[in-house]
């Protein structure tokens, strides 16, 4: 029960953080939450050749990609923790279906021969969100006892999965699916037990 609500707890508090930075940067004011020199962290001699339009967009959709960068992690986090306790070191080797770790591993040369620095040594980190609900799929028995219903644990990482794709190659996101968002993130909250 107190697992439940401490949940419940940081999910509503997400939810008025993410409330809080709408406004300020809609009215362009700062309640006090941060210092006036954190609202201006960019590259003053670029960033103004930007339109403003532009840039009031890019405002808004901070603090969505805030969100979804926070609830990505968790659910690697959570995800790597369980099998790293319950199936050791090696829990990606022995746990994670076949074609999702060529696929990792595809997409981890792919970065080596571009030559750009890897965003992770942590393999969970290349897997996408359908990618994750396989792994848990596969492992049920291990999280069974975190979630409530697997069935309704891929709706909502599918769901979050398309959510992502306008935050991730940087679209506005529309009043509805910042709607969809709010409510994905408190559907996953909703189905651990």
């Amino acid at each position: 029960m107190y697992k439940k609500n401490i949940k419940e707890f940081a999910m509503t508090n997400l939810l008025i953080e993410s409330s809080l930075v709408e406004i300020e940067q809609e009215y362009e004011i700062n309640l006090g939450r941060k210092k006036a020199t954190e609202f201006v962290d960019k590259d003053e001699q670029y960033y103004p050749q930007f339109s403003e339009k532009i840039r009031h967009e890019a405002a808004q959709m901070s603090q969505h990609y805030e969100m979804f960068y926070c609830l990505e992690q968790s659910i690697r986090d959570l995800i790597s923790n369980r099998l790293f306790e319950e199936k050791g070191a090696n829990w990606w080797e022995n746990t994670v279906p076949d074609p999702i770790k060529a696929e990792v591993e595809r997409r981890i040369q792919t970065e080596i021969e571009q030559g750009v620095t890897q965003r992770s040594e942590k393999h969970i980190d290349y897997s996408t969100f359908g990618e994750l609900s396989q792994i848990i799929e596969k492992n049920w028995e291990l999280f069974d006892d975190t979630f409530t219903n697997l069935r309704a644990v891929k709706r909502v990482l599918s769901l979050l999965n398309t959510i992502r794709a306008p935050i991730a190659h940087c679209c506005p996101l529309a009043e509805d699916e910042v709607g969809r968002l709010q409510l994905s993130v408190k559907d996953w909250f909703r189905l651990m037990t």
